[in-house]
């Protein structure tokens, strides 16, 4: 049996960070307790935010490793963190959907058309923000699979 992409297990409620790189380091951290990737794909998940912001716009920031940390990369997979406070991207960006990738084999520019899916409509980040249960926000995911 393969491992789900999105599961209950992977959503993270009512979190709060005080600065971007421990909400990155949290985004990754479900995908490697999940067993998605390895430890070192978090490393890479900062190093790409140095790169370039995955923050996309409408409160939501996309997190992910470089192009190298494919290999550090077991199985796809996503992890999904509510901030309803909100954590500071920079530049007067706010971020409080935070959605880690990681994909196997080229599946992330599937998982990404996806989640594009999802996140274009505001209506839906507001209700991922005002969520109550992780399977309210996995049916929201679940529509578009």
């Amino acid at each position: 049996m393969t491992k789900e992409i999105l599961s209950t297990e992977n959503i993270v409620l009512n979190a709060s960070f005080s600065t971007k790189e421990k909400a990155i380091r949290s985004t990754g951290q479900v995908l490697v307790d999940k067993g998605y990737v390895e430890r070192e794909y978090i490393d890479k998940m900062l190093e790409r935010e140095e790169l370039t912001s995955t923050y996309m716009g409408n409160f939501v920031a996309i997190p992910h490793g470089t192009e190298d940390a494919k290999k550090s990369v077991i199985t796809s997979g996503l992890s999904i963190i509510q901030v309803p406070h909100g954590v500071d991207f920079g530049d007067g960006n706010e971020v409080k959907v935070l959605i880690g990738i990681a994909g196997k084999d080229g599946e992330h520019l599937e998982i990404l058309s996806q989640i594009a899916i999802v996140c274009s409509e505001e209506e839906n980040i507001q209700k991922i923000v005002e969520a109550k249960t992780a399977e309210e926000i996995l049916n929201l995911f679940n529509e578009v699979v």
